[in-house]
C-alpha cells in the first residue's frame, strides 16, 4: 500500500504540515523524557493538537463540490470489504447469479450486526491494481445486479432486512455489459426493490454514480456519508457532454448539486452521516462505529413497521421526490386568430 504522504489531497497540505510539526514535537518530548523538564513542550503539543482539530474542522466544513468528489475517491477511504470486517460479528459471503458468473464488483452475503441478521449488498472497487481490475473499478456488470436481485428475493422470502452500500462511478459501460442486458437488469432491480416486502437501508459510502448506484439504491431510508456524492452522472461525464472536455469536471461538480448537503436539502436523501475529522480515510474504526450506530438505529425502527405500511411509505417517498410547477399557457397561445391562423372547429 502506498503511504499516506503519496496520497494526500492538495487542499490537505496545511493539515499535513501541522501533523508533521506535531510528530516532531512528540519525538522531542519522548527524547527528553529520561531527564529534563517536559512541561513546556507538553503544553505546546496539547495546544497544537487543538489547533490541528480546529484546522481539520475548518477545511472539511468548507469543501467545494469537486473537493468532495476527491475525498469520496480517496485511495485510503474505507471500502465495502473494510466495512464488512469492521461492522459484522459474522459474515457469510454469497456468490454468483446462477446465469453468467460472480461479479466481484458486487459483494453480497449474510451478516450479523450485533444480534440482528441482515442481507448485505455492496459495491467493491478494490485497493490495488489487480483487485481494481477484477472489480472493474467498482463498475458492475449485469451479473452483479442479477446477483444482488437474487439475494434481495432471498431476504424477502426469509424476512431479513437488507443493507446496501453504494460506491461506484456507474455501471460498467462496455459492449459486453450491454449485450447481457445492463439497462434491463438495472430497471428490474429498481422495480423489485420498490416492492420487496422487507426493510431496506441504503448508504452512499463513496461515489454514487448514475444507474450503477440506483441499481442497489432504492430503499426505506437513504443515508450518505458526509463527504460523498450521489448523481445522475459523474462530473467528468457531465463535463464531457456539456463542455466537451473532462478538464471542466470541477465546473460540472458545482452545477450538479450532488453533495450530501445539497441532496438532504432537496429531500432526496434522509440523513447525512458524520465522518471523522478530516474524512473517513483518516479513521476507519471511528467511521465504522458511527455507521453501525446509524444502521442499528434505523433497522430497529423499520422492522417495527407493518409490511403494508412499509411499502406504502416507500412508494410515497419516491413519488414526492422532485418539485415542478404547472402553469396554464397564455391565452394568446391558444387563440388561433391572435396567432394569425384560421382553424376550423373539429
Amino acid at each position: 500500500m502506498r503511504s499516506a504522504h503519496e496520497q494526500r489531497l492538495p487542499f490537505e497540505a496545511p493539515i499535513y504540515e501541522m501533523e508533521q510539526r506535531l510528530v516532531e514535537m512528540e519525538a522531542q518530548y519522548a527524547k527528553n523524557r529520561a531527564g529534563g523538564d517536559n512541561s513546556k513542550i507538553g503544553e505546546q503539543i496539547r495546544r497544537l493538537r487543538r489547533e490541528l482539530a480546529a484546522l481539520k474542522r475548518e477545511i472539511y466544513s468548507q469543501l467545494d463540490p469537486w473537493q468532495t468528489v476527491q475525498v469520496s475517491r480517496h485511495p485510503q477511504r474505507p471500502q465495502t470489504r473494510d466495512y464488512i470486517d469492521l461492522l459484522f460479528d459474522q459474515f457469510l459471503e454469497l456468490h454468483g447469479d446462477r446465469a453468467i458468473g460472480d461479479d466481484q464488483a458486487i459483494v453480497t452475503g449474510l451478516g450479523y450486526l450485533d444480534d440482528m441478521k441482515v442481507m448485505f449488498i455492496g459495491h467493491q472497487k478494490g485497493k490495488n491494481l489487480a483487485q481494481r481490475t477484477a472489480c472493474h473499478f467498482g463498475c458492475a456488470h449485469p451479473e452483479g445486479y442479477r446477483k444482488a436481485l437474487l439475494k434481495m428475493r432471498f431476504a424477502e422470502k426469509f424476512g431479513l432486512p437488507i443493507v446496501t452500500f453504494i460506491d461506484t462511478p456507474g455501471a460498467y459501460p462496455g459492449i459486453s455489459a450491454e449485450e447481457r442486458g445492463q439497462a434491463a437488469i438495472i430497471a428490474e432491480n429498481l422495480m423489485h426493490m420498490s416492492g420487496v416486502a422487507t426493510p431496506i437501508i441504503c448508504v452512499v459510502i463513496g461515489e454514487g454514480g448514475s444507474g450503477g448506484a440506483l441499481g442497489i439504491g432504492i430503499g426505506d431510508h437513504l443515508g450518505m456519508l458526509e463527504h460523498t456524492y450521489y448523481s445522475v452522472i459523474s462530473p467528468e461525464g457531465c463535463a464531457t457532454i456539456l463542455w466537451k472536455g473532462a478538464e471542466h469536471a470541477p465546473k460540472a461538480a458545482a452545477a450538479l448539486k450532488f453533495t450530501s448537503r445539497d441532496l438532504h436539502r432537496f429531500g432526496i436523501i434522509d440523513e447525512i452521516i458524520q465522518e471523522p475529522l478530516g474524512g473517513a480515510h483518516r479513521d476507519h474504526p471511528e467511521m465504522a462505529a458511527t455507521l453501525k450506530q446509524f444502521l442499528l438505529r434505523n433497522l430497529r425502527r423499520l422492522i417495527q413497521v407493518p409490511k403494508d405500511e412499509l411499502l406504502d411509505r416507500r412508494y410515497a417517498k419516491y413519488r414526492k421526490i422532485g418539485v415542478f410547477l404547472e402553469e396554464a399557457p397564455e391565452p394568446s397561445l391558444l387563440d388561433p386568430q391572435r396567432n394569425g391562423h384560421a382553424q376550423s372547429a373539429v
